[in-house]
């Protein structure tokens, strides 16, 4: 069995203005080959173009850990964001990230967010990345009406770029 996202309310998928779920499993690569690509934010940008302007707040980083908050841009938001689960995979237990991210504003502009990730070990040398985002707000609405969904879109080259960094990385 799986391990899965622990939601908090009020993200709980299916009760938001937009949800999105995004995997892969990939052989030859294992979940201590993934973390340091995804627990550190001034990487990002390196694999994934839909990342910038990150900055940490009271001095923290580079690494994200249990009280981190900083900021980024994604999808043209300025997002402000904070920690809300950090568990690094070790000795085989699965890692699991997750972060709260808003955008202060009126109730045409207001977005709130839980970002999620799940990068757990599996039999025969694989790895399982899970990313799921839950969205509150009128831009959460918007963007759960495009065609094709950016959101998934995003969260995917988010992935795919991910594991091309670690595989590059692992040939180091």
């Amino acid at each position: 069995m799986m391990n899965a996202i622990n939601w908090p309310p009020p993200y709980l998928p299916g009760t938001t203005d937009n949800f999105c779920s995004n995997e892969v499993i990939v052989a030859g690569l294992s979940a201590e080959d993934i973390w340091p690509y995804l627990s550190h934010p001034y990487i990002w940008p390196e694999y994934y173009s839909n990342a910038s302007a990150i900055e940490f707040d009271n001095g923290g980083g580079p690494q994200l850990n249990e009280t981190s908050r900083f900021r980024f841009r994604t999808f043209g938001f300025p997002m402000e964001a904070e920690v809300t689960e950090f568990v690094a995979p070790v000795d085989g237990s699965t890692g699991r990230l997750s972060w709260h991210g808003w955008m202060n504003g009126d109730a045409n502009t207001k977005f709130d967010v839980l970002h999620c990730w799940l990068v757990e070990n599996l039999s025969e040398e694989r790895v399982r990345i899970l990313t799921q985002e839950s969205q509150i707000g009128l831009p959460a609405k918007e963007l759960a009406k495009s065609k094709p969904n950016k959101m998934i879109n995003g969260h995917q080259d988010w992935l795919d770029g991910l594991v091309t960094a670690a595989r590059s990385g692992k040939k180091k």
